[in-house]
C-alpha cells in the first residue's frame, strides 16, 4: 500500500512534451520546474498521480543486461536522490530517453510529468520517491456557464484526471538491487510494452507477491494440464483440487511445499508427480515463502469451479465432491452428471 504524506510533496514538479520520434513529433522541454500556487490544482494532481497505485502490491526493480548503472532511468533517479538540485536537469534526461525509445508508429505522444515526493509511506516505511507519469489520451469536456442570466454551453479539450495512462513510482529503497518500483500502464497492447521494457527496463522483484502469484499459476497448470496426462481424472476431480488449493492459499500465512502437496493432493502418486513438476520452477520460487493476500486475490480466476457442459449448462461446484457423480448413458450415447441435494431454491 502506498501513501503520500501531504501536498507539499509536489513542490518539485516539471512537465515536458514527448512526441513519437519515428513520426518526427517534437520533444518540448521545460526550462524550469512548475510553480504550483493553487492548492486545488495540487490536490487534483496528487490524486491523478497516486490513486492508481494505492491498491498495487506488485513491485519491480530496474535491471540491465550488462550493468545496472547503464539503465538510464535508474541512473537519473539515483542522481536526483543524491542531489535534489539536479532535479530539472535529470528530468530533461529522462524525457530525452523516453523520446529515444518511442519509436513504434502507434505510440502516442503526450505530456510527461516528473515529480519528486519528499515523503511517501510504502509498506509502513517512510521514504522519498520519484514519480514519472505520462498522459497520452485527451477528452472533450462540456462547460456550462452563466451569461446574461442564461446558461450556455461550450466545450474544451483536456486530460481525464480519473485515468492515468502510464505511471512509475521509484522509491528510494534498495538502490543496490535496482530500487523498489511500482508501475501503472492502462494500455496492454504490444506497442505499449515500450514503457516497461524499453523505457524503464524493469523486472518483477522476487518478493512474496511474485512468489505467490507464480506458485498459484504453477498449481493451476499442474492440476489442469499435468495431472490429467498422467492419471485418469475428470473435470469434477480437477475442480475439487482447485478448490482445495484456493482454501490453502486463503487460510495459510506461509506456503510450504511438502505441506501443500500432502494436504491438497493427498495421493502419494500425485504428490510425487507434483514434486517432479515443481523442479522445473525451482529457480523462480523457494519451497517456503510468505503468502501475499493481494496476489491470491488477483489470482482468484484460476480457482473457478465451473463445469461447462457443451453449450447447454454451466454447473458451479461449491461444496462436497461426493454430491456429484459422473456417468455414461449408453442408450443416448452421452455423458451425464448426477447431482444430490436436499433443498432446492
Amino acid at each position: 500500500m502506498i501513501h503520500v504524506s501531504d501536498i507539499k510533496d509536489l513542490e518539485r514538479l516539471t512537465i515536458h512534451k514527448v512526441g513519437n520520434a519515428s513520426n518526427e513529433d517534437p520533444l518540448v522541454l521545460s526550462q524550469q520546474p512548475l510553480e504550483l500556487k493553487d492548492e486545488t490544482i495540487g490536490n487534483l494532481l496528487l490524486s491523478y498521480f497516486i490513486q492508481p497505485f494505492t491498491n498495487n502490491a506488485e513491485y519491480f526493480r530496474f535491471t540491465h543486461d550488462a550493468d545496472l548503472h547503464l539503465n538510464e532511468v535508474f541512473k537519473y533517479c539515483s542522481l536526483i536522490f543524491g542531489d535534489k538540485e539536479s532535479f530539472q536537469e535529470q528530468s530533461v534526461n529522462i524525457a530525452k530517453h523516453l523520446y529515444k525509445v518511442s519509436t513504434h508508429p502507434k505510440i502516442k505522444g503526450g505530456e510527461l510529468y516528473i515529480v519528486h515526493f519528499s515523503q511517501c509511506q510504502v509498506d509502513g516505511e517512510d521514504v522519498e520517491a520519484i514519480g514519472i507519469f505520462k498522459s497520452e489520451n485527451r477528452d472533450t469536456y462540456l462547460k456550462v456557464f452563466l451569461s446574461d442570466e442564461n446558461y450556455e454551453l461550450n466545450y474544451d479539450d483536456g486530460i481525464n484526471i480519473n485515468k492515468l495512462d502510464k505511471g512509475c513510482l521509484v522509491f528510494n529503497i534498495g538502490q543496490e538491487d535496482g530500487y523498489k518500483v511500482s508501475i501503472v500502464d492502462s494500455n496492454s497492447k504490444n506497442e505499449a510494452v515500450y514503457w516497461k521494457d524499453a523505457f524503464l527496463q524493469v523486472e518483477r522483484k522476487a518478493d512474496s507477491y511474485h512468489q505467490t502469484e507464480t506458485m498459484v499459476t504453477l498449481c493451476q497448470q499442474f492440476i489442469q494440464q499435468k495431472l490429467p496426462e498422467e492419471f485418469e481424472m475428470n473435470r469434477v476431480d480437477q475442480i475439487d483440487l482447485l478448490k482445495k488449493s484456493a482454501t490453502y492459499f486463503k487460510e495459510k500465512e506461509q506456503f510450504q511445499m511438502d505441506e501443500f502437496a500432502e494436504e491438497v493432493l493427498g495421493h502419494p502418486d500425485a504428490v510425487d508427480a507434483f514434486r517432479n513438476y515443481r523442479e522445473n520452477f525451482r529457480d523462480e520460487i523457494p519451497d517456503e515463502f510468505d503468502i501475499s493476500n493481494p496476489a491470491v486475490k488477483k489470482q482468484q480466476k484460476f480457482f473457478k469451479s465451473i463445469l461447462k457442459l457443451d453449450k447447454n449448462f454451466h454447473v458451479y461446484v461449491h461444496g462436497n465432491r461426493e454430491m456429484i457423480e459422473r456417468g455414461y448413458d449408453e442408450e443416448r450415447n452421452m455423458n451425464y452428471y448426477k447431482l444430490y441435494f436436499q433443498d432446492e431454491k
